[in-house]
């Protein structure tokens, strides 16, 4: 069976549990990170150098990234509904999937501390204000994407590129601050919330 390490609060393991289900595939989840298993002992960097989670594993196979372990799962079973085989199809996936993990994250680095967590570490009115302003720049290149499409992401089926992204964005509506109205956005965040994982492991209460 496949086991993934990482606790059930962080973004990256949830969207990785989130495509296990859309996969229907079976796996063991366990706890590891920030008050739980420790990810700084030698075994668990020898999993990953990065210390950081998911990791999955799949016998003798181990992985990490959590955009690189949802890949490796649709291919595994087969689910060329969420990553085409087709060369321009899946590139048109993967690029809203690597647009996710660097830009539209990056937007939130400093945001999400402030206001999601109330660090007080992370307290610069204006770092914060440029953070909320790259964050719903990033979000308005979504919704002019939905716009277009009229359904998913990455066109008129739901792919992994709405995994990533609907984590995402589930994370942007719960930060506290004045949100612009993005009819599309809302649209596609319904269709969403029509998934049982994506409840079970998305819009879950979770930032």
């Amino acid at each position: 069976m496949l086991k993934i390490l990482g606790k059930t609060t962080s973004i990256n393991v949830r969207k990785v549990l989130w495509t296990c289900e859309e996969a229907g595939l079976d796996y063991l989840q366990e706890d590891y990170g920030s008050g739980f298993a420790s990810t700084q002992t030698d075994e668990f960097r020898q999993l990953n150098p990065n210390a950081m989670v998911p990791v999955l594993i799949d016998d003798d196979f181990v992985l990490w990234e959590s955009n690189a372990i949802c890949r490796y799962l649709v291919r595994k079973t087969g689910r060329d509904d969420l990553l085409p085989v087709e060369p321009q199809a899946c590139a048109n996936v993967e690029r809203w999937m690597d647009w996710q993990a660097s830009e539209f994250n990056n937007a939130w680095r400093y945001v999400v501390p402030a206001l999601g967590r109330k660090d007080p570490d992370f307290n610069d009115p204006n770092r914060i204000a440029a953070g909320i302003e790259e964050w719903n720049h990033c979000v308005a290149i979504l919704e002019q994407q939905l716009q277009k499409t009229g359904a998913w992401a990455a066109g008129e089926t739901f792919t992994l590129a709405d995994v990533v992204l609907g984590l995402s964005v589930n994370r942007w509506k719960m930060t506290p601050f004045e949100h612009p109205e993005m009819p599309a956005i809302e649209a596609w965040f319904e269709r969403l919330n029509q998934r049982p994982a994506f409840l079970r492991h998305g819009n879950n209460g979770m930032l």
